[in-house]
């Protein structure tokens, strides 16, 4: 894929964001072209996962890898968690739509996601560690939150400060 093909990604606070994705309809061509484009526009900016609503497509898809290799992709869609472990861990967070911010979030150890896989087949996967915790974190974007909102109002007002000001910045020509 080319430059010309990633998928620009929405800066938090950007409102959109905070739009709840509507179900996937058919995995056809159109979804699988999206899921290409979502990959290279994860890989090129070096994250971990992508949920579609971070790319102002509001529809129920996450993309992840979290291999260091780069070459064990997973696809969701229409992702429902059936369970989640009662016993949570306080992580370092990040996402590709609020920069460079870093904070810790509360999550569950462990989760078990039902979703379509990019063929359209219903698929089980049972997570631990990195995995879980960003299926938790792309699935928040489905349903319109930024971990940020997880933080205390005056982190939240801080991160969104600075966000702001760097947005201003980089369009100054």
């Amino acid at each position: 894929m080319s430059q010309a093909d990633l998928l620009p990604i929405l800066c938090y606070p950007d409102p959109r964001l905070h739009k709840v994705a509507k179900p996937v309809e058919a995995v056809d061509g159109r979804i699988r072209d999206l899921i290409e484009q979502m990959f290279a526009t994860m890989y090129d900016a070096h994250g971990i996962g992508l949920a579609a609503t971070q790319v102002d497509v509001h529809e129920r898809l996450i993309v992840i890898d979290v291999s260091e290799s780069r070459d064990q992709r997973l696809v969701l869609i229409n992702p429902e968690i059936e369970w989640a472990s009662d016993e949570k861990r306080k992580g370092e967070e990040g996402c590709l739509s609020v920069p460079g911010i870093y904070d810790g979030v509360e999550r569950s150890i462990g989760v078990k996601v039902r979703a379509l896989d990019e063929k359209g087949e219903s698929r089980v996967i049972e997570a631990e560690g990195m995995l879980a915790v960003c299926i938790q974190h792309e699935m928040d974007h489905l349903m319109g939150k930024v971990f940020v909102e997880y933080l205390s109002p005056l982190k939240q007002g801080r991160i969104k400060t600075k966000m702001v000001k760097a947005a201003r910045e980089a369009a100054r020509p």
